[in-house]
């Protein structure tokens, strides 16, 4: 497998799993429970996806992305 495909693969699984935080988050503002543990949670869980995307897209230079 060649180092695009890996990226490719790479970035297919992060964005997946921020698609899923992000969509948790707006099932919770569709139902107006937008505070409390559930909300914590789910703020959480979508930043840390996020964060996760942006770190291994912005570490093509040939470094580990930052802790």
């Amino acid at each position: 497998m060649t180092s695009v495909d890996d990226f490719r693969i790479k970035s297919h699984a992060l964005l997946a799993d921020l698609d899923a935080a992000t969509t948790e988050m707006m099932e919770l503002i569709s139902s107006r429970s937008v505070s409390g543990p559930a909300w914590e949670d789910a703020v959480k869980r979508q930043h840390d996806a996020y964060e996760h995307w942006n770190a291994f897209i912005n570490s093509r230079d040939g470094r580990d992305p930052p802790d």
